[in-house]
């Protein structure tokens, strides 16, 4: 059967201000209906039912969690005590899920992505289930053709075809890439060789268990013990002090870049991991000067701006060219878009700064 991993547990910092402390990216509606989390459930409730999904937060989001998606099973959301990277994540959910059902298949999705259309999402995670029946020991990843020279993404090199599933390619993949230079991602881009990693994830829990017990034997053996105390009283002290011993460590470099069967599903939907407010430009229209605009605003000389505000706040703007501006309760963030990247270092020096009631 298959199971589903929802990672909600980032902070979201580039999309400061929206994105606090107590509210993160993945608990807003930036686009569509609902929060990222909620589209994120929606997505892929035909194909996993709530009693096989499990969310994984920080501690402190579990009651947010369970109000925004109340028809998961409580004890299926499960809150860090620290952040630890996907790889503990992964491995944790993968432990219990393989207690319900040991030759299950695990879908791993993180939260804060937007995915359309939902259907085309369904249809390739079908795609890459049935590819674990061919291919029990294979890692699927989901590929996503590159639409320009993304210095921020992962990205996957692609072999030879090895399978073509309702109309979906399938790839064996060649080697993997971390946020390349701007030169390098245009050439990767013209080769036509290249995916995106989109962290999305499809392979059976004991696939997985067996490359983390290969690759990150003591992560993976804090993860069985989690997983044998969760029916017991232990459950929540184990938890904590097992988590707190794991090293931060990605899946992609635990796992990914070591495994020798890794699969690339191309993926037949439109995607954005909405890492920064430009992002907000490629899933709301522009008016005729080239501004997004998600407020009450007027402007005069305006050109090339993205402007959001909170309701009832009203924002005006004379002669401002390429700006992001952005004003969420008590902070306003008035940026040039070519250093929106810069969001998650002003966050860092607010912090140093002792500014942590904006944050």
């Amino acid at each position: 059967m298959l199971h589903a991993l929802i990672m909600a547990g980032g902070g979201g910092t580039r999309f400061w201000p929206r994105s606090r402390a107590e509210r993160p990216k993945q608990f807003l509606q930036l686009a569509g209906d609902g929060t990222l989390l909620q589209q994120a459930l929606d997505r892929i409730e035909s194909l996993v039912p709530a009693a096989r999904s499990w969310v994984i937060t920080a501690e402190k989001y579990r009651d947010l969690v369970a109000r925004q998606v109340p028809r998961l099973i409580p004890e299926q959301i499960i809150g860090e005590p620290v952040g630890r990277d996907t790889a503990p994540c992964i491995a944790v959910a993968a432990a219990l899920m393989a207690r319900q059902d040991p030759q299950g298949v695990m879908l791993v999705t993180p939260a804060d992505h937007i995915i359309e259309p939902a259907q085309e999402f369904r249809r390739a995670a079908l795609v890459a289930e049935q590819m674990t029946l061919d291919h029990p020991n294979a890692i699927i990843t989901f590929g996503i053709r590159p639409t320009f020279p993304a210095t921020g993404y992962g990205y996957i090199h692609s072999g030879p075809r090895v399978s073509q599933r309702q109309g979906v390619d399938v790839f064996r993949a060649a080697g993997f890439r971390e946020k390349p230079a701007a030169d390098l991602a245009e050439q990767m881009l013209s080769t036509g060789e290249y995916f995106w990693n989109s962290g999305i994830f499809v392979w059976r829990t004991a696939t997985i268990l067996g490359a983390l017990k290969t690759n990150q034997p003591r992560l993976h053996d804090a993860a069985q013990r989690i997983a044998d105390a969760w029916p017991t009283a232990k459950r929540d002290e184990v938890l904590r002090l097992e988590y707190q011993a794991m090293d931060r460590i990605s899946i992609d470099y635990a796992v990914m870049e070591k495994a020798k069967d890794v699969l690339i599903v191309e993926a037949p939907f439109r995607w954005d991991d909405v890492g920064s407010w430009r992002a907000l430009e490629r899933l709301h229209p522009q008016d005729a000067d080239g501004n997004t605009v998600l407020a009450q605003h007027c402007g005069l000389n305006t050109k090339n701006c993205l402007v959001a505000a909170d309701e009832g706040t009203f924002v005006a703007t004379i002669g401002v060219d390429n700006l992001l501006i952005v004003q969420d309760g008590d902070a306003i963030l008035i940026a040039d878009r070519r250093d929106e990247g810069a969001v998650k270092q002003l966050v860092e020096r607010m912090r140093k700064k002792s500014l942590e009631k904006y944050l």
